[in-house]
C-alpha cells in the first residue's frame, strides 16, 4: 500500500480494531478508486539539442516552460579526433526561460583519453559566459556513449572532473544499458550525483528507435545497480535511416536534413499513445530511484520527425491524445482527383496502413510513402513508409481517376 494511502488509513482506522479488517480493506478500496495514483507524476526534464538556436527554438522553451522541470542544454560536443565543437545556444533565452539549465557536453564514443584538467577549463569558461547572461547553472552532465571496457577509465575520469568540479554544482552522466553486465558499472554510477539511462537508439537500426518491453528490463536491471536518484531518457522523435549496397549505414536523418543516398531506408519512431502508455506504466509501477524523464528531444514548429508540440505537452501532461484519420477526395486538373489524408484531431497519428478505395477506376497512384496495391477486393494505397502525421495537418497520399467518384475510402490502421 503508497505511503500516503496508508497514513489515511491508520488516521481514519485504528489499528485496535482489527476484528475489523474486512471495513479496512473496503475502506483501502474506496480510498484507491477515489483518488487513483498517490505517488506524484514524474518530472519532465528536455534536452534541447539544437546547434543553432533559431526563433522557433526559443519559441518552444517558451510554450513549454509550465510543463518542464529543466532544460539539459547542449553546449560543446567533441568529435572523434579530440576537437571540440561549440553549440550557439541563446542564452538571454535560456535566462529568460525560468527553468533550471543543466549544461551538457558531449563526447563521441570513440574519443580516448579524456582529459578532465582540459574538459573542466571548458566548463568553466562556458560557466562564465552562462553566469554573464544570468543563468545559474544547475549542473553539467557528460554525455560519452563509450564502449564498455572503456568504463574503468570513465570512472578515473569522472573522479577527477568531480573533484575539480564546485561541489555546488551538480554533476551527471548519461548510460548505456550495454555497460549493465559490466562489474564496472557500479564503481562509475558511485561518483556523479545523478544519471540518465538512454533507453532509445541504442540497438541497431534494423530493431527499430524503441522497443518497450526491453527498455522495461533495462531500467528494472538499472535500478538494482545504482544507489543514486537517476531518469530515464524517453524519444519524442523519430529518424530516418539509409544503408548502402553492402548493407552498412550510409546516413542518419533527424533533426537536420541529410542528403540521402538511392537504395533502401526506413523510418524509425515511436508514435506518442505507445510512448504515453509506456510512461503510465513506469509510473504505476515505477523502479527504485526513478526520478524522472528526461525528454529527447524539445520539438519545434520546423522539426518535421519530432512530434508536434500540442502533442508533446499532452504526453508531458499525461493527458489523453485523441488523433482523428479521415480521407478525401479532392478535385484535380485532367479529371483526376487527389486523395487527401488529414488528422482532425489533438494529437499526432501513425500512418495508416492501408487506405482501401470502393469503385471502379480507370487509373492511380501512389505517392509522399504510399504505392498502389490491387488484392481480389479491389485497389488499395499501402503505407511503404512509417511517419507521423501531425495534429491538424494533411498529406497528399495519391491520385485516382474513377468514372464516379468512390463512394467510401477506408482507414484501416
Amino acid at each position: 500500500m503508497p505511503s500516503r494511502l496508508r497514513n489515511v488509513v491508520r488516521r481514519y482506522l485504528p489499528a485496535a480494531h482489527a476484528a475489523h479488517g474486512c471495513v479496512a480493506v473496503v475502506l483501502c478500496s474506496v480510498l484507491v478508486a477515489a483518488c487513483g495514483k498517490t505517488d506524484p507524476a514524474l518530472d519532465n526534464d528536455a534536452y534541447v539539442w539544437q546547434r543553432r538556436w533559431t526563433p522557433a527554438v526559443t519559441a518552444a522553451m517558451s510554450d513549454s516552460a509550465d510543463l518542464v522541470r529543466a532544460w539539459r542544454v547542449l553546449a560543446a560536443d567533441v568529435a572523434p579526433d579530440g576537437k571540440w565543437s561549440d553549440a550557439t545556444p541563446a542564452l538571454p533565452a535560456l535566462a529568460a526561460a525560468g527553468r533550471p539549465a543543466i549544461m551538457v557536453l558531449r563526447f563521441d564514443g570513440r574519443v580516448d583519453g579524456l582529459r578532465d584538467a582540459e574538459i573542466h577549463a571548458r566548463i568553466a569558461a562556458l560557466r562564465d559566459s552562462w553566469q554573464r547572461a544570468g543563468i545559474a547553472l544547475a549542473g553539467v552532465e557528460i554525455d560519452y556513449d563509450c564502449a564498455t571496457s572503456k568504463l574503468p577509465a570513465y570512472t578515473r575520469f569522472l573522479a577527477g572532473l568531480r573533484a575539480r568540479l564546485d561541489p555546488s554544482i551538480p554533476l551527471s552522466i548519461t548510460a548505456l544499458p550495454t555497460w549493465l553486465d559490466s562489474p564496472a558499472l557500479a564503481a562509475l554510477l558511485a561518483i556523479p550525483d545523478e544519471s540518465v539511462l538512454q533507453v532509445h537508439a541504442v540497438l541497431s537500426p534494423t530493431r527499430g528507435l524503441f522497443d518497450a518491453k526491453r527498455a522495461q528490463a533495462w531500467l528494472d536491471a538499472y535500478a538494482a545497480q545504482t544507489r543514486k536518484p537517476w531518469r530515464v531518457a524517453l524519444p519524442a522523435y523519430g529518424s530516418r535511416v539509409a544503408w548502402d549496397d553492402e548493407g552498412r549505414i550510409a546516413a542518419v536523418e533527424s533533426e537536420q536534413p541529410a542528403l540521402l543516398p538511392g537504395g533502401r531506408s526506413a523510418e524509425l519512431l515511436v508514435t506518442p499513445a505507445d510512448m504515453a502508455a509506456f510512461v503510465s506504466r513506469i509510473e504505476d509501477r515505477r523502479p527504485s530511484g526513478l526520478a524522472g524523464i528526461v525528454w529527447f528531444r524539445l520539438p519545434t514548429r520546423v522539426d518535421a520527425r519530432a512530434w508536434s508540440l500540442p502533442t508533446w505537452r499532452a504526453v508531458l501532461a499525461r493527458q489523453p491524445l485523441r488523433p482523428a484519420l479521415s480521407v478525401s477526395a479532392r478535385a484535380a486538373a485532367g479529371g483526376a482527383r487527389d486523395l487527401i489524408l488529414a488528422n482532425a484531431g489533438d494529437a499526432d497519428a501513425a500512418l495508416p496502413f492501408a487506405v482501401r478505395l470502393d469503385g471502379a477506376c480507370a487509373a492511380a497512384d501512389g505517392i509522399n510513402g504510399y504505392t498502389l496495391e490491387r488484392d481480389g477486393l479491389g485497389i488499395y494505397l499501402r503505407r511503404a513508409q512509417e511517419g507521423l502525421l501531425h495534429a491538424g495537418a494533411q498529406r497528399n497520399i495519391g491520385w485516382i481517376r474513377c468514372e464516379h467518384e468512390p463512394t467510401n475510402l477506408h482507414v484501416q490502421p
